[in-house]
Protein backbone atom coordinates (compact mmCIF):
# COMPACT_ATOMS: atom_id res chain seq x y z
CA UNK A 1 0.00 0.00 0.00
CA UNK A 2 1.48 3.52 -0.91
CA UNK A 3 1.91 6.25 1.68
CA UNK A 4 0.75 9.29 1.15
CA UNK A 5 2.25 12.29 2.24
CA UNK A 6 0.04 14.81 4.75
CA UNK A 7 0.18 17.66 1.89
CA UNK A 8 -1.36 15.05 -0.13
CA UNK A 9 -3.91 13.64 1.95
CA UNK A 10 -5.32 17.50 2.60
CA UNK A 11 -5.18 18.39 -0.97
CA UNK A 12 -7.64 14.59 -1.46
CA UNK A 13 -9.71 16.21 1.36
CA UNK A 14 -10.19 19.59 -0.13
CA UNK A 15 -11.25 17.96 -3.31
CA UNK A 16 -13.62 16.06 -2.24
CA UNK A 17 -14.99 19.17 0.30
CA UNK A 18 -15.23 21.26 -3.16
CA UNK A 19 -16.93 18.53 -5.02
CA UNK A 20 -19.45 17.94 -1.87
CA UNK A 21 -20.12 21.67 -1.84
CA UNK A 22 -20.72 21.74 -5.65
CA UNK A 23 -22.88 19.07 -6.82
CA UNK A 24 -25.70 20.88 -4.73
CA UNK A 25 -25.56 24.13 -6.32
CA UNK A 26 -25.07 22.45 -9.69
CA UNK A 27 -26.03 19.16 -10.21
CA UNK A 28 -29.77 20.21 -10.14
CA UNK A 29 -29.25 22.70 -12.91
CA UNK A 30 -27.31 19.83 -14.86
CA UNK A 31 -29.97 17.28 -14.72
CA UNK A 32 -33.07 19.69 -15.16
CA UNK A 33 -31.87 20.28 -18.46
CA UNK A 34 -32.07 16.78 -19.64
CA UNK A 35 -35.60 15.78 -17.41
CA UNK A 36 -38.29 15.11 -19.81
CA UNK A 37 -40.14 15.87 -16.47
CA UNK A 38 -39.62 19.50 -16.25
CA UNK A 39 -40.54 20.39 -20.11
CA UNK A 40 -44.19 18.53 -19.44
CA UNK A 41 -44.08 20.43 -16.28
CA UNK A 42 -43.34 23.56 -17.88
CA UNK A 43 -45.50 22.71 -20.86
CA UNK A 44 -48.17 22.75 -18.27
CA UNK A 45 -47.15 25.78 -16.98
CA UNK A 46 -47.24 27.97 -20.31
CA UNK A 47 -50.41 26.65 -21.58
CA UNK A 48 -51.97 27.38 -17.98
CA UNK A 49 -50.81 30.53 -18.45
CA UNK A 50 -52.33 31.50 -22.11
CA UNK A 51 -55.60 29.64 -20.61
CA UNK A 52 -55.96 32.36 -18.69
CA UNK A 53 -56.24 34.99 -21.39
CA UNK A 54 -58.40 33.20 -23.02
CA UNK A 55 -59.09 31.31 -26.53
CA UNK A 56 -56.90 31.13 -29.15
CA UNK A 57 -57.88 32.84 -32.22
CA UNK A 58 -56.05 34.41 -35.20
CA UNK A 59 -57.42 38.49 -35.94
CA UNK A 60 -55.33 40.12 -38.64
CA UNK A 61 -52.10 40.30 -39.08
CA UNK A 62 -48.90 41.62 -37.62
CA UNK A 63 -45.46 42.60 -38.61
CA UNK A 64 -42.83 40.03 -36.61
CA UNK A 65 -39.18 40.75 -37.45
CA UNK A 66 -40.43 42.83 -40.24
CA UNK A 67 -42.13 40.01 -41.83
CA UNK A 68 -45.89 40.28 -41.95
CA UNK A 69 -47.03 37.02 -39.77
CA UNK A 70 -51.09 36.18 -38.61
CA UNK A 71 -51.90 37.99 -35.59
CA UNK A 72 -52.07 35.34 -32.92
CA UNK A 73 -54.38 36.21 -29.25
CA UNK A 74 -55.40 34.54 -26.73
CA UNK A 75 -58.19 36.21 -25.84
CA UNK A 76 -57.83 40.10 -26.42
CA UNK A 77 -54.02 39.35 -25.79
CA UNK A 78 -52.09 39.50 -28.71
CA UNK A 79 -49.00 37.35 -28.70
CA UNK A 80 -46.97 38.73 -31.42
CA UNK A 81 -44.15 40.43 -29.92
CA UNK A 82 -45.44 39.56 -26.35
CA UNK A 83 -42.87 37.91 -24.41
CA UNK A 84 -44.29 37.71 -21.02
CA UNK A 85 -45.79 35.31 -21.14
CA UNK A 86 -42.73 33.07 -22.11
CA UNK A 87 -40.39 35.60 -20.11
CA UNK A 88 -42.47 34.10 -16.88
CA UNK A 89 -42.05 30.33 -17.65
CA UNK A 90 -37.97 30.86 -18.06
CA UNK A 91 -38.32 32.77 -15.11
CA UNK A 92 -40.47 29.51 -12.91
CA UNK A 93 -39.01 26.97 -15.04
CA UNK A 94 -35.44 27.57 -16.55
CA UNK A 95 -35.29 26.78 -20.43
CA UNK A 96 -37.15 28.50 -22.89
CA UNK A 97 -40.13 28.83 -24.16
CA UNK A 98 -42.04 29.91 -27.86
CA UNK A 99 -45.31 30.62 -29.15
CA UNK A 100 -45.63 29.62 -32.95
CA UNK A 101 -48.11 31.31 -35.23
CA UNK A 102 -49.34 28.98 -38.29
CA UNK A 103 -48.23 30.94 -41.46
CA UNK A 104 -49.00 29.10 -44.82
CA UNK A 105 -47.35 25.56 -44.38
CA UNK A 106 -44.38 27.63 -41.66
CA UNK A 107 -44.88 27.56 -38.07
CA UNK A 108 -43.87 31.31 -37.10
CA UNK A 109 -42.23 32.16 -33.95
CA UNK A 110 -44.18 35.11 -32.85
CA UNK A 111 -43.02 35.37 -28.95
CA UNK A 112 -39.98 33.83 -28.15
CA UNK A 113 -36.68 33.82 -25.89
CA UNK A 114 -35.29 31.45 -27.39
CA UNK A 115 -31.77 33.69 -28.71
CA UNK A 116 -30.41 33.84 -31.93
CA UNK A 117 -26.43 33.43 -31.67
CA UNK A 118 -26.33 37.57 -31.78
CA UNK A 119 -28.11 37.19 -27.90
CA UNK A 120 -31.41 38.70 -29.95
CA UNK A 121 -34.64 36.80 -29.70
CA UNK A 122 -35.34 34.43 -32.54
CA UNK A 123 -38.89 35.94 -33.26
CA UNK A 124 -39.93 35.95 -37.27
CA UNK A 125 -37.82 32.41 -37.41
CA UNK A 126 -39.76 28.97 -38.35
CA UNK A 127 -40.11 25.75 -37.11
CA UNK A 128 -37.88 22.95 -39.30
CA UNK A 129 -40.10 21.78 -41.60
CA UNK A 130 -38.45 18.71 -42.10
CA UNK A 131 -38.26 18.06 -37.86
CA UNK A 132 -39.40 15.45 -35.77
CA UNK A 133 -41.92 17.79 -34.02
CA UNK A 134 -43.39 19.64 -37.78
CA UNK A 135 -44.80 16.13 -38.40
CA UNK A 136 -46.33 15.45 -35.08
CA UNK A 137 -48.15 18.85 -35.27
CA UNK A 138 -49.08 18.23 -38.94
CA UNK A 139 -50.50 14.75 -37.45
CA UNK A 140 -52.65 16.49 -35.35
CA UNK A 141 -50.41 15.09 -32.14
CA UNK A 142 -47.62 16.36 -29.68
CA UNK A 143 -43.98 16.17 -30.23
CA UNK A 144 -41.50 15.12 -26.81
CA UNK A 145 -38.31 14.57 -27.42
CA UNK A 146 -34.55 15.93 -28.88
CA UNK A 147 -34.62 18.85 -31.26
CA UNK A 148 -31.79 20.89 -32.71
CA UNK A 149 -33.45 24.37 -32.73
CA UNK A 150 -31.17 27.31 -34.86
CA UNK A 151 -28.66 24.76 -34.84
CA UNK A 152 -28.20 23.87 -30.89
CA UNK A 153 -29.85 20.03 -29.35
CA UNK A 154 -32.43 20.40 -27.00
CA UNK A 155 -34.62 18.37 -24.98
CA UNK A 156 -38.23 19.68 -25.78
CA UNK A 157 -41.75 19.61 -26.22
CA UNK A 158 -44.41 21.11 -28.32
CA UNK A 159 -48.11 20.39 -28.31
CA UNK A 160 -50.57 22.51 -31.03
CA UNK A 161 -52.57 25.40 -30.69
CA UNK A 162 -56.05 24.88 -31.21
CA UNK A 163 -58.67 27.57 -32.30
CA UNK A 164 -62.21 27.45 -30.66
CA UNK A 165 -63.25 25.10 -33.67
CA UNK A 166 -60.41 23.20 -33.31
CA UNK A 167 -58.19 24.22 -35.71
CA UNK A 168 -54.08 24.06 -35.71
CA UNK A 169 -53.57 27.85 -35.48
CA UNK A 170 -50.13 27.30 -33.65
CA UNK A 171 -47.73 25.57 -31.62
CA UNK A 172 -46.64 25.42 -27.80
CA UNK A 173 -42.82 24.94 -27.50
CA UNK A 174 -40.71 24.58 -24.44
CA UNK A 175 -37.46 23.10 -24.13
CA UNK A 176 -33.90 22.64 -22.20
CA UNK A 177 -30.90 22.93 -24.09
CA UNK A 178 -28.80 19.54 -23.89
CA UNK A 179 -25.45 19.26 -22.01
CA UNK A 180 -22.64 17.51 -23.07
Amino acid sequence: MAKVSPAGAIRRWIAVVVYALALPIFAPAMSHAQSPENVKQAMESLKAKTVKLGVPGIKGEDAVAGKPAPALYFGATKMNNNFAVVDEVKKEHSGTATLFVKNGDDFVRVATNVQKDDGSRAIGTVLDPKGKAIAAIRSGGAYYGDADILGKPYITGYEPIRDASGNVIGIYYVGYPKTK
